[in-house]
């Protein structure tokens, strides 16, 4: 009895609340050395919302560290996730903090909100195994530069991403469970409404009763009417249309509708997956209304970009809306077979509903020339490469006698002009056009300089 009664008094647990208290004191009195910087980061599972959130980790991980006398340096949090490496901005700058030798230590709530992923667990032990990283304090544990210390790190974090990996399997086998069951597992698209109060897996999908009408007039007009997309979105503009929470239906968003298969009853999970779903709910078309859309939105494959090269690209700009002139070529049928014409019109970039017409490619020579011809042999010369043409041009052309004499500079430019822009290659007709250093614009068919 007197040996137990002495273990009594002297056990610290069991000390008066004074001096308990005087103790506790002590102890916090007592500053560790080791610079500590306290990490939070925002749980996203359920049942740890409560528990776990940014304030109550930083008030539990504050108390602890003065209980335990830490010196807590500096204090951060962040809520991006950690599965995985190098997506948290936090956590990377507090690794390169700890590298520079500002910290040697780390308190968090637990391992896992440290790491759950290979590539931040790597990083941390290799800190620890250099030295950088004295030691990482958790809600009851304490780990070290040891090798027990660090295993056990090492299984705990290796545990949460086991979790994480699992978890993905969980929902993807959700989601397609609930895609066989004829239920896409996203919000329902316009013309349809979700079940916000149905108890979990009795959830259903209902028409919209106001806007799954307009909806199918949608596929009808572009079907029977020969509306486009960019009708429908100035139709949708005049109806005043608008989706669930208020806003313009935007010319992208009409496209998304009318190529959607969930409105005749088919849907897609994951997108371009390939996996295609009969769908539980009352479709708002049928499907050869779809297919007729579709037939009436495809598009001829294009030539790919760059493979089609015209003279008089990238050097004129439209006076209406100022956007580039673009070209295209056109063939028409004739007595003598198939007759190539090239066309030169704006691209409407800036203005959609840009009024300017589209302008034949003789005609654009004639506006060049035209302007070229008030030029001085001089000007043209001073393009080397030009000059020696017409020197060459100027020797070598058949004029007659008559005309020989009163030949003069403007009418050796005139017809150096007419033969390079009938004779000559793409290269030689730009650079021509490059002699005019001024902006140029063509403008209802006609080329004009401002």
């Amino acid at each position: 009895m007197e040996t137990e009664r002495q273990f009594t008094n002297t056990s610290p647990l069991l000390l008066p609340q004074e001096e308990n208290g005087r103790f506790m004191e002590a102890i916090s009195s007592e500053k560790s050395p080791v610079r500590y910087c306290l990490y939070a980061r925002k749980s996203s599972e359920d049942d740890e919302r409560q528990a776990l959130s940014i304030d109550s980790q930083i008030k539990e991980m504050t108390n602890q560290a003065e209980i335990q006398g830490l010196n807590i340096v500096e204090v951060r949090h962040e809520s991006h996730s950690a599965k995985s490496t190098g997506q948290r901005p936090v956590f990377n700058k507090l690794i390169e903090d700890v590298r520079s030798g500002m910290f040697q230590g780390v308190l968090s709530w637990a391992p896992d909100r440290l790491s759950r992923n290979a590539g931040d667990l790597g990083t941390i032990v290799d800190l620890m195994d250099n030295g950088y990283l004295k030691e990482i304090r958790t809600h009851g544990q304490v780990f070290t530069n040891s090798p027990n210390d660090k295993f056990l790190l090492m299984i705990l974090c290796s545990q949460a991403k086991l979790e994480n990996d699992n978890r993905g399997i969980n929902v993807k086998r959700g989601q397609k469970t609930k895609c066989e069951m004829g239920v896409r597992p996203t919000m329902c698209p316009i013309g349809y409404l979700n079940d916000m109060y149905s108890g979990k897996g009795q959830k259903k999908i209902y028409i919209d009763p106001e806007r799954a009408p307009i909806i199918k007039q949608m596929f009808e007009k572009v079907a029977y009417e020969d509306y486009s997309g960019r009708d429908i979105y100035k139709w949708f503009i005049d109806i005043g249309f608008r989706s669930k929470r208020g806003f313009i239906i935007n010319l992208s968003s009409v496209y998304l509708m009318l190529n959607n298969a969930y409105y005749c009853g088919m849907f897609e999970y994951p997108i371009k997956s390939g996996r295609w779903y009969k769908g539980s709910y009352e479709p708002i078309i049928s499907k050869e209304l779809f297919k007729a859309v579709q037939l009436r939105l495809a598009v001829h494959p294009k030539t790919q970009p760059g493979t089609k090269e015209f003279n008089f690209t990238k050097i004129l700009k439209c006076a209406s809306c100022g956007s580039g002139i673009t070209a295209q070529d056109k063939w028409k049928k004739c007595k003598a077979g198939k007759k190539k014409y090239i066309y030169y019109h704006c691209t409407k970039c800036r203005d959609h509903y840009c009024p300017e017409p589209y302008t034949r490619e003789e005609e654009l020579v004639e506006g060049f020339i035209r302007i070229l011809e008030t030029f001085s042999i001089e000007t043209i010369k001073a393009n080397t490469k030009l000059g020696e043409k017409l020197d060459i041009f100027r020797q070598f052309s058949v004029i007659d006698n008559e005309v020989e004499n009163q030949e003069t500079d403007k009418i050796a430019i005139s017809r150096f002009l007419k033969h390079i822009f009938k004779e000559g290659n793409r290269e030689e007709k730009r650079e021509l056009v490059g002699c005019i250093k001024v902006p140029l614009y063509l403008s209802n068919g006609k080329i004009i300089v401002k």
